[in-house]
This record gives C-alpha cells, sequence and structure tokens, in this order.
C-alpha cells in the first residue's frame, strides 16, 4: 500500500530522488527480528567456542572423549550457520526495505500519475486492484519522433541522414532533426518500417505524445533556413498580368 506520494504533474526530478513510500511496517519487523537474533547468537559466541577450544584441548590430552569433541564441534559450527543466516535475513530485509522506496531512476519530468496514497502497487499489476506504476516520468532531453515509412521509400532512408520536424500544434516552426535508428521489422498490416528520428536541437514547445511530420531530406539540412521566417509560395502560373500590374487571386469563401 502506498503511504506517501511526493510527486504530482509536471516536476521536475533528479535521479535518485524519493517519489514515494510504500508501507514497510512488516518488513522493519522481519528486520528487527533479524537483528535480535544476529545479536542473540553473538553473545553466545564466545561461550560456545571457548567450550569448544577447551574439548579440543582436553581431547589432545586424552581427557575427553571423541563424542563430547564431535558434540562441541557440531554446537560451534552449528551457531557460525545461524550467525550467517541472521546476517542473510538482515541484508535480506534491508533490500526489501529499500524497495519500498520508489526513486527517480534518472533525471525527468512526471508526465503523469498512476497512482494516489492508498492504493495497493505491486510489480505489473499482480492483481486487478492493484496499480503496476506509481508514476510515468520522461526525460525531455532524450525525446525522438517514431515514423513510419513505406516499404517501398525505406531503402532512401539512411541512418544520420538529416531531416525536417514539424509539429501538427505549431505547423509554422521547423525544427532540424536527424535519422536515429531505422527499426528492423516491417509492420506486415500498413507495409512501413518503424524509423526514429532525433531532434538537434527543440524548444519546451515540444512535449511526449505529440503528433508531428518529418520530412527527409536528400541534402545536408541549412539550420538557419529553419530559423527564417516563413512566406507564402505559389506557382508561376498563377501570377497574372493585368493593366501593368502583376497579381494573383485568392479564394475566399469559396469565391475568386
Amino acid at each position: 500500500v502506498m503511504i506517501y506520494l511526493g510527486v504530482v504533474e509536471g516536476d521536475k526530478v533528479k535521479k535518485g530522488q524519493i517519489m514515494a513510500r510504500l508501507d514497510d511496517r512488516d518488513i522493519v519487523a522481519q528486520l528487527d527480528e533479524a537483528k535480535s537474533s544476529l545479536e542473540l547468537y553473538k553473545a553466545q559466541s564466545t561461550e560456545v567456542e571457548n567450550n569448544y577450544n577447551r574439548e579440543k584441548e582436553l581431547f589432545s590430552r586424552g581427557l575427553s572423549s571423541q563424542q563430547s569433541l564431535d558434540q562441541a564441534e557440531s554446537g560451534y559450527k552449528s551457531l557460525l550457520a545461524n550467525i550467517s543466516m541472521a546476517e542473510a535475513r538482515i541484508r535480506a530485509a534491508e533490500v526489501s526495505l529499500e524497495n519500498m522506496i520508489i526513486r527517480a531512476p534518472f533525471d525527468g519530468t512526471v508526465l503523469t500519475k498512476n497512482a494516489e496514497v492508498g492504493e495497493i502497487v505491486a510489480p505489473f499489476g499482480a492483481s486487478s486492484t492493484s496499480r503496476a506504476a506509481v508514476v510515468t516520468i520522461a526525460d525531455m532531453t532524450s525525446l525522438m519522433i517514431e515514423a513510419d515509412v513505406s516499404e517501398s521509400n525505406i531503402d532512401r532512408i539512411k541512418t544520420n541522414q538529416d531531416c525536417e520536424i514539424v509539429l501538427d500544434a505549431y505547423p509554422q516552426k521547423s525544427y532540424p532533426g536527424y535519422v536515429f535508428k531505422i527499426v528492423p521489422t516491417a509492420d506486415r498490416s500498413k507495409a512501413t518500417v518503424m524509423v526514429k528520428v532525433g531532434f538537434k536541437e527543440y524548444d519546451s514547445r515540444v512535449l511526449p505524445e505529440m503528433s508531428a511530420k518529418v520530412s527527409f531530406l536528400s541534402q545536408p539540412i541549412d539550420e538557419k533556413t529553419l530559423s527564417e521566417e516563413k512566406f507564402l509560395v505559389i506557382p508561376s502560373s498563377s501570377v497574372k498580368e493585368e493593366n501593368g500590374k502583376t497579381l494573383a487571386y485568392k479564394v475566399e469563401n469559396d469565391i475568386l
């Protein structure tokens, strides 16, 4: 059960930062029990070891039987095994205790909260009533675009090839990109191959799950051109000469 959640959507987190805690009372009890057992065995160790050494000395002088020596040796080895077992239980409990703390695996931004305080959290959603994740975070410095390229055109795509990226939300802005990887598996239902495209540079408007269009360029990209203000281009056939003036007609509300 989650007992603490310290982040909300949009929060920036650092690697190792504590984002949430799960109820660890049962694990703390197991750890305390293992530590108590270890202390008890260590308290007995001096007496048991001295008894074993004494039996060895008596046996070497012919004053003790082999059975007494074997019993002393068995007790001593049993105590050492108990000490090792208690130490192993302590390490296991400490690992389990650390697993109750949910830390950020990398620097990133919280995108969504998948669980609330009081809900059960279990790896891989062990039951229909449990959550498999607490939060979803993304590394905003490593965003990429997944583009489906037709099988017939995939031979024209090369790794590190320059691209132009335009977000559907901001069609007036272009971003320089490059082909990061061509995934070597085709989607038979769409007859496409996935190509991962990375950004050479981008701003805060680029967010996960946004739709975008990618143009794969045959020549290296001129990044200065991308930063220039966009202007309208029309075919020369649309330009007319009337009364010594050059003009073009524009359609508005289906009227020329």
